[in-house]
């Protein structure tokens, strides 16, 4: 004799409910996943100008959806732009920490950046400003800030090393070669996007860095 059981064919109620709020992002998570999304999607070679409507149909939710993270797309922007200011940053002061000659970090700074650059596709985009043509003037404003801010480390670190190379005119010396590092950093970031990501920022830069700095 068989004894009937129970059927049990699907979730209960409960189990499904559960699962539902198990896969529900917390706000934190959808906020970086919106900004996660963005950036992919400016690695897009030829990408058009990226709306609020694409970019909330590629992450499957409402335009509203995205307004409850972020004010506007401007919003969007800047939270990109500080994820590049905080890496950058800490990168280039774990350089200028660093108990080596001050002749030898203006290298490893440009390295750091280009490589970044390299590993950061879309990031590229927003640093030379191909992203933020149709944005909000402000976002091009701060970046333009946070080259200066590297050019001002730079000017520090190249003045020690005139000063301890007895240069007499150690403040000139630096500006010059600072500002020149810079352009050449910027130069490798704007050519790497243009030709698609094909011609990438590292390449041969060693030998080119040692004409440089």
């Amino acid at each position: 004799m068989v004894e009937k059981t129970e059927s049990n064919d699907g979730p209960s109620p409960e189990t499904t409910d559960t699962a539902v709020a198990r896969k529900r992002p917390k706000p934190g998570e959808r906020k970086l996943q919106i900004l996660h999304t963005l950036a992919h999607m400016l690695e897009q070679p030829g990408f058009d100008r990226i709306t609020t409507a694409a970019l909330a149909a590629k992450l499957e939710v409402s335009e509203a959806a995205l307004y409850r993270h972020f004010a506007s797309k401007a919003q969007m922007f800047e939270g990109l732009l500080e994820f590049i200011e905080n890496t950058l940053f800490n990168l280039i002061n774990q350089i200028l920490e660093k108990e080596i000659p001050p002749e030898a970090k203006p290298e490893q700074i440009a390295f750091v950046l280009l490589q970044f650059a390299e590993k950061n596709r879309g990031m590229t985009r927003v640093m030379v400003g191909d992203a933020l043509v149709f944005e909000n003037d402000r976002l091009q404003t701060r970046m333009n800030q946070l080259f200066d801010r590297i050019e001002s480390n730079l000017r520090i670190v190249y003045k020690e090393a005139a000063q301890s190379s007895k240069s007499t005119t150690p403040s000139v010396d630096a500006q010059m070669q600072a500002s020149a590092l810079v352009a050449f950093v910027i130069g490798k970031m704007l050519r790497f996007t243009r030709s698609g990501f094909k011609r990438a920022p590292t390449e041969h830069l060693e030998g080119s860095l040692k004409l440089i700095c």
